[in-house]
């Protein structure tokens, strides 16, 4: 029998669960919902992206970020300038006020960072670390490398599923 606590995947996927679950009881102080603060970090580490792009990263349909978007701006958070490479797109930019809202999603990140990570010592933190981004880095060149080949991996999947 496999111990679901004993799986990388599943512990990883729990503790992004409740991490995210802490900050968004940390954060409802900010008056934004996870879709719109997720939406703001994402744009933070990507400033100028299209919605295309951006609701790639977040994995949402174009349509909903769409809206999402259209909330953000009319809050006056973020910023749509047209791409000069396609009269069809935008680029999106954060505003001086979304700045000072990251400012404080940040410190509430690190909050919560600290709270998971209580009792661990430095060292431990830094493998840990290092170790996801090992794993980010192999999962990415993978991906990279199913692309380079034609070979998606939502292909993949449904081609060995129809194997067994």
């Amino acid at each position: 029998m496999h111990d679901p606590d004993q799986s990388v995947g599943f512990l990883v996927n729990d503790v992004a669960r409740l991490l995210r679950r802490n900050f968004n009881r940390r954060a409802q102080e900010l008056g934004l919902s996870q879709a719109q603060w997720q939406a703001l970090a994402y744009l933070s580490r990507q400033e100028g992206v299209n919605q295309v792009t951006l609701a790639e990263s977040l994995e949402v349909q174009p349509m909903t970020l769409a809206r999402l978007i259209d909330r953000l701006q009319e809050a006056g958070l973020v910023a749509r300038r047209p791409d000069l490479d396609d009269r069809r797109a935008f680029r999106l930019y954060l505003t001086a006020a979304a700045q000072l809202l990251l400012d404080r999603m940040w410190a509430l990140a690190a909050e919560t960072r600290e709270e998971a990570m209580a009792g661990m010592r430095d060292g431990t933190k830094q493998v840990l670390i290092d170790a996801l981004r090992h794993m980010k880095r192999n999962l990415i060149e993978v991906e990279s490398e199913d692309d380079s080949i034609g070979r998606r991996p939502e292909k993949a999947f449904s081609d060995a599923a129809g194997r067994s």
